[in-house]
């Protein structure tokens, strides 16, 4: 099965300050400079296509030196909360799976034929 992607957006640009463009290259393998390029054009994503677990380490980095980031799902397009604790089980936009086999989402299992065949997919954090 298809695991849903996480995508970690810069909300504000911030203040730029040397630790948060150090944050953003080491976030996006990217040069100090396009760092700086990428901070200014904010809103803008800095890593997408990420597991769920890589998205929140990365947001959480860059929120630790100042920079406004969120973590969004690209199944059901929600933004996971700050504090990194899984979405309330509200319907899912994906066109593809069940609510509750989204990785933000805080459901554990599901009655979905996959689910009934194979088990619960709970995904946690």
């Amino acid at each position: 099965m298809e695991e849903p992607d996480f995508t970690v957006l810069v909300t504000e640009s911030g203040n730029g300050g040397q630790k948060a463009l150090q944050a953003v290259r080491a976030v996006t393998g990217l040069s100090l400079w396009r760092s700086k390029l990428l901070l200014d054009s904010a809103p803008t994503a800095v890593l997408e296509k990420a597991p769920l677990d890589t998205a929140v380490v990365a947001a959480r980095q860059l929120r630790e030196t100042g920079v406004p980031a969120a973590v969004r799902c690209t199944w059901c397009n929600r933004t996971v909360p700050r504090d990194d604790t899984l979405l309330d089980p509200t319907p899912c936009a994906s066109r593809y799976w069940p609510t509750a086999h989204c990785q933000a989402n805080s459901l554990t299992s599901c009655h979905c034929e996959f689910c009934s065949t194979y088990g619960p997919t709970g995904l946690t954090l």
